[in-house]
């Protein structure tokens, strides 16, 4: 299993970003080739210490890292990419890796 996390850090709007989020970006990522399954953080996201700067993480589930190199190469990835610069004001941070159990 390999996983794609995306951390959106804190937009200018959060309802703007929410509105958009769920109801344009969702869909776009969504037709992403290979992806198996894709969740997004509840309610607040906390450190250790309390609340950080981040409003959402989004992990998108692949069987391997070549399959996300795949998708985010597709049409429809590069349209999930670009589409990031229509909400994403406050900054996303991306990272890929494989997982395995421990």
């Amino acid at each position: 299993m390999a996983k794609l996390v995306a951390l959106y850090r804190m937009p200018k709007d959060t309802e703007a970003f929410d509105r958009y989020y769920y109801g344009t970006h969702v869909p776009i990522a969504r037709l992403v080739p290979g992806l198996k399954k894709y969740d997004v953080s509840n309610g607040p996201v906390a450190s250790p210490t309390g609340a950080s700067d981040y409003h959402l993480v989004a992990t998108l589930y692949f069987d391997s890292i070549a399959d996300i190199h795949a998708g985010l190469a597709s049409a429809e990835g590069q349209a999930a990419a670009a589409d990031l610069a229509n909400f994403a004001d406050g900054g996303v941070e991306l990272l890929m890796f494989d997982t395995h159990e421990v």
